[in-house]
């Protein structure tokens, strides 16, 4: 009998998995609609299309196994708050052997307006601390991430933190749907391995 329970939870809780996809944001009802939750916001819009739950608790995360594009995915959303996000992914790496480039991170970016994207291979953490600790906890930036635009501060002396965890109004919040359906079709094509299409459809200046 012991055999057999060591057999299914093996089958349970190590299955094979081709990508994570992480969507980064804060746990807590008072972080939603909040601009920095963004990448959440991404993530439970994947999961729904794909007729799955995010209520799986796993490395550190809610999670949910999804198929997109023909690719097993563990969707992801780090409940270690956005500082210690990297907490989280090398938990998912690790466990899986995955390397960081099978790690798809969707962020927010104050770099860029309201709802428009930005793809990319790898590269810096562009001054997102979740991005810099999966930097820092990985040892690598070199996962593909979908950056999606929250706007810049109303003004230089506006606090950052303030204006990341400001509510989005419910036209911004429109807009920022149609960025969310976007990021859910480039996410498609990210692991199907067709970045380059990816960022030539959804890559917005």
């Amino acid at each position: 009998m012991k055999g057999l329970i060591n057999r299914f939870k093996r089958k349970e809780f190590a299955p094979s998995i081709d990508w994570i996809i992480v969507g980064l944001g804060n746990p807590g009802e008072k972080y939603q609609r909040t601009r920095h939750n963004c990448g959440w916001m991404a993530a439970d819009l994947l999961a729904q299309s794909a007729g799955a739950r995010l209520t799986r608790v796993k490395f550190k995360s809610l999670c949910a196994e999804i198929a997109l594009s023909g690719q097993r995915c563990l969707l992801m959303k780090p409940t270690t708050y956005m500082n210690a996000s990297g907490d989280a992914v090398k938990e998912a790496l690790d466990f899986y052997k995955l390397p960081p480039e099978r790690a798809l991170i969707i962020s927010d970016d104050v770099s860029l307006d309201l709802g428009r994207l930005r793809i990319r291979r790898k590269g810096s953490d562009g001054g997102q601390k979740g991005l810099r600790s999966i930097i820092l906890r990985t040892g690598s930036d070199s996962f593909p991430r979908i950056r999606i635009g929250i706007g810049e501060k109303p003004h230089p002396d506006y606090d950052m933190a303030a204006w990341v965890l400001s509510r989005l109004d419910d036209g911004e919040l429109k807009t920022l749907y149609g960025a969310l359906e976007s990021c859910a079709k480039a996410a498609e094509l990210i692991v199907s391995g067709d970045i380059d299409r990816a960022m030539s459809l959804y890559n917005q200046r």
